[in-house]
């Protein structure tokens, strides 16, 4: 049977087929990560990954949606959204993209691929059993409608755990950390030459934990802090003590409620807003981004802000598109005012996964990381920060999850023909 390891990602996606050699396909050109993102233009099929982000930069009529996975363990999962003249559900936009990821795999590969193991964050939502299992349940029948006749689940971290024991030379203890772009998750397992391989694990796992905040979460913080006062977020209107609503600064800083801005009556609501507001220009550049369907554009901007401040201390984020010479300095000393509590967050489920495995921090041989948010310097820190002693491994960013995934689908499936 043909197997694949597949990490759908809110940020990045990328598959691997379970063979002797276990390896990631490319899915985009030669590229084997690709963006979690899909195009709806207005008389065209639908376009995916980088392609659906050109198109949408590059100006084309039609719709944008990114951070796709955010809505599993959502309401938004079982409701619709406009696209075009036509509503679609959430479920068939992630089918839709899955379903690419599988025909391009097959292409890759020159075989059908029937079994799959799904990467899942270790909570899809924080405190709240019924809906993590059913997150895991829309998934589940998402990829039986793209064609999967068997499927099952790993944790991400443990997915990225597998990755790891393959450049071990000794058995250890180590700290997975998987900060991703929607959630952080973390394990803490055994590890080594003697054990790698081995159909079960279960002894080896002494615990995991997670918690919904990863990239996009700094994305959003970073963007209200900066980029939204800009646009009316935070001044009031002009009835004393009474501020602009901030609901719509929050959706637009969002990655899966922009689109909310764009709903019939929305429009309408911003006028009246403008009209009372004692700083009726700061709205009008609102209403500006809104009527240009500009906030992935914005949201862009901003991630792209806080990517490059992981190399510089200091960022120009322009926005001539919103009004001529408008601009936002942001330097690396903001992003961490504006976002220490996501990291300290993350810091603190790391202490609760170490209680549950019964460990103390000195009993970590190993930390490995691995997504795209542990480039981030303050967030990085506190990891380390939380098992001082421990030697740091840096892995893959975006496909150790996959890689580990491909690996498990090999144990559980066998290897491809």
């Amino acid at each position: 049977m043909a197997a694949c390891g597949l990490d759908f990602g809110t940020s990045n996606t990328t598959l691997g087929i379970a063979s002797a050699q276990p390896e990631l396909v490319p899915l985009e050109g030669g590229d084997v990560t690709v963006p979690s993102a899909i195009f709806y233009a207005r008389d065209a099929a639908p376009l995916v990954g980088r392609a659906a982000i050109r198109a949408y930069v590059d100006g084309n009529d039609g719709r944008l949606m990114r951070s796709l996975k955010s809505v599993l363990g959502n309401p938004l999962i079982d409701e619709t959204t406009q696209v075009g003249r036509a509503r679609v559900g959430f479920r068939s936009v992630i089918a839709h993209f899955i379903a690419v990821m599988k025909r391009r795999a097959e292409a890759a590969s020159g075989h059908e691929i029937e079994a799959v193991v799904h990467g899942r964050p270790v909570h899809f939502v924080d405190g709240d059993a019924a809906g993590d299992s059913k997150a895991e349940d829309s998934l589940r029948k998402i990829a039986h409608e793209v064609g999967f006749s068997e499927i099952s689940f790993q944790y991400e971290p443990i997915a990225a755990a597998l990755d790891y024991e393959r450049q071990v030379n000794a058995e250890e203890v180590a700290l997975i950390a998987d900060i991703g772009g929607g959630t952080s998750d973390f394990s803490i397992v055994r590890i080594g030459p003697e054990r790698r391989g081995r159909a079960e694990r279960v002894d080896d796992i002494l615990a995991n934990d997670g918690i919904r905040v990863g990239g996009t979460d700094f994305d959003k913080q970073l963007s209200l802090g900066t980029v939204m006062p800009l646009l009316g977020f935070g001044s009031g209107m002009k009835r004393a003590g009474l501020p602009v609503p901030s609901g719509y600064f929050h959706d637009l800083a969002t990655w899966s409620t922009i689109n909310r801005l764009y709903e019939r009556g929305v429009m309408h609501q911003l006028q009246e807003v403008r009209r009372d507001a004692a700083h009726p220009e700061l709205i009008a550049r609102l209403i500006h981004v809104v009527d240009e369907r500009g906030g992935h554009r914005l949201a862009i901007d901003v991630e792209g802000a806080k990517i490059a401040l992981s190399d510089e201390p200091k960022v120009q984020l322009l926005l001539d598109w919103v009004e001529r010479g408008l601009a936002s300095a942001i330097d690396r000393e903001t992003l961490v005012r504006q976002t220490e509590n996501l990291a300290g967050r993350i810091a603190d489920r790391i202490g609760d996964c170490l209680r549950d495995a019964g460990l103390k921090a000195d009993q970590i041989d190993a930390v490995f990381l691995t997504g795209g948010s542990t480039r981030l310097a303050h967030v990085h820190a506190a990891i380390l920060a939380t098992v001082p002693e421990a030697r740091v491994v840096d892995g893959d960013t975006f496909g150790s999850v996959g890689m580990g995934l491909t690996i498990e689908a090999a144990n559980r499936y066998g290897r491809a023909a």
